[in-house]
């Protein structure tokens, strides 16, 4: 998942009559895909439920859709004994070898397709996930070849004949160089022509959808002064009006979407169903995280299911009616994903399967009949002293690995762990891993280090120094 920035643009946009119906058949197609909820299936954990236990909680959450992020065969097994809709996905990794190679992706067909369907009903096969938000020279050779490698795939569907397994990829918003207003819509100027142009001719001429990560939390929480949180939710009473083509818009998600039907338009094809392939909203996160709590939480997820399941399809103010294909990211809070507290805190569920807030994937339940929430303390920006510590009962292997690698990078990092160092004593290991992860956090932050270490550290506003032992901290 790749935040996502709202920018002000002068360019010259298209107008709104840009945005035409889509074709009757496609149309149904997408119908009966949005009419149930799908959920993001991830497994980034070491202490999540089994997949037969897992698939059984989809299945009491009456999810209508579930996607994977590999195509385990064990997973897709235990899937075709339900009747859920399933998308499984090609890792990144295999891209180039697919791309390039008719075999290769027959092979992988061969694998992780023909020993599942139709028992398990695949509907979609994503090629990648979000690979334009990286750009290393490897990364480029992706891009090239990931819509040869999106055709191969389907080629060998075909010449099974298999004709209704939709062939897309997952995008992340940073696919776009300006999204606000929405009808400033762009794509970047280094993927436009060479990845976009293709890709949209690809999805365009096989009927399949242009699948978007899009997660309103990301702007709103970058300025959360200029963007107001009811707006996000969906509970806002104001309206925000586009001044090139006059769309009104009640909610940030219906701008995001819309920014990306401009984006399309501009590039020639104004009609390719949109399908949300992930989209939440963090139910915790790190001290400094704004807004990342279980009431917001339950707020964005229970009023988008309302949205997206709305009988006739709402659509967004560029597409009013159409249906979109939605996944909520994701069934479990995912302890072992790098990066900020964000990341391990998106799930519905908690890895016991008890659920972390109530929620009704059929979009029948009024929203005011769920029970009331904690009042969340974290919906302005934190200011304070923040340290970083070792987590409570910790492996002490563990935490020496990562107390080295804390002390390794710089000198002054540790120094006052040394003998006779004012920080010295206690010597334990949990005491020397807390001073030398709050004080690496403290010295690198700026260089993007998290409070993190594989796990074994925590944020805390409560100094965990004494008189003698100053910690650093970070200010917030």
């Amino acid at each position: 998942m790749s935040p996502f920035a709202l920018f002000l643009s002068t360019l010259l946009i298209l107008s709104s009559s840009c945005c035409y119906a889509i074709g009757s058949q496609n149309n149904r197609t997408v119908l009966a895909l949005a009419s149930r909820i799908g959920i993001n299936y991830g497994k980034l954990g070491n202490n999540l439920p089994s997949p037969y236990q897992s698939i059984n909680l989809i299945k009491t959450l009456q999810a209508g859709h579930v996607k994977l992020y590999d195509a385990d065969p064990e997973t897709l097994k235990l899937l075709s004994k339900t009747n859920l809709y399933v998308t499984i996905m090609v890792p990144n990794n295999q891209i180039i070898s697919i791309g390039s190679d008719q075999a290769a992706a027959d092979n992988w067909v061969a694998t992780n397709v023909l020993p599942f369907y139709p028992q398990t009903r695949i509907r979609f096969v994503l090629v990648g996930n979000e690979i334009l938000s990286y750009n290393t020279d490897q990364d480029k050779q992706i891009w090239a070849n990931l819509v040869p490698a999106m055709r191969k795939v389907v080629n060998s569907l075909r010449a099974r004949g298999i004709h209704n397994i939709k062939v897309g990829t997952p995008l992340a918003m940073d696919a776009l160089r300006s999204s606000f207003p929405p009808s400033s819509g762009t794509f970047r100027e280094d993927i436009a022509v060479p990845v976009m142009l293709p890709l949209l001719k690809f999805l365009n001429g096989t009927n399949s959808f242009f699948f978007l990560d899009v997660y309103p939390y990301f702007p709103w929480s970058t300025d959360p002064v200029n963007n107001h949180l009811d707006f996000a939710l969906f509970e806002s009473n104001s309206t925000y009006t586009d001044p090139q083509t006059g769309l009104v818009y009640t909610n940030l998600l219906d701008q995001m979407l819309d920014s990306v039907i401009f984006a399309m338009t501009k590039l020639g094809y104004p009609n390719i169903p949109l399908a949300i392939s992930e989209t939440g909203w963090p139910n915790s996160g790190d001290i400094h995280e704004i807004g990342a709590n279980v009431l917001n939480a339950a707020t964005y997820n229970r009023n988008l299911i309302k949205k997206m399941t709305a009988n006739p399809p709402l659509g967004t103010p560029a597409r009013r009616g159409s249906p979109i294909p939605t996944f909520l990211f994701s069934l479990f809070n995912e302890n072992q994903k790098p990066g900020s507290g964000t990341e391990r805190h998106w799930g519905i569920l908690n890895p016991d399967g008890t659920p972390i807030y109530d929620i009704d994937f059929s979009g029948t339940r009024s929203v005011s009949s769920f029970g009331t929430l904690p009042k969340p303390s974290n919906n302005v920006p934190f200011k304070g002293n923040v340290w970083c510590v070792a987590v409570d009962g910790a492996d002490e292997a563990e935490l020496g690995q990562a107390l080295n690698f804390a002390c390794g990078r710089s000198n002054a990092t540790c120094a006052a762990l040394a003998p006779g160092g004012e920080c010295y004593a206690p010597v334990t290991v949990t005491w020397h891993a807390s001073y030398a992860f709050s004080s690496y956090w403290a010295q690198f932050r700026n260089q993007s280090s998290q409070c993190y270490f594989n796990g074994l550290a925590r944020e805390t506003t409560t100094n965990p120094g004494n008189e003698r032992c100053k910690f650093p901290s970070v200010t917030l």
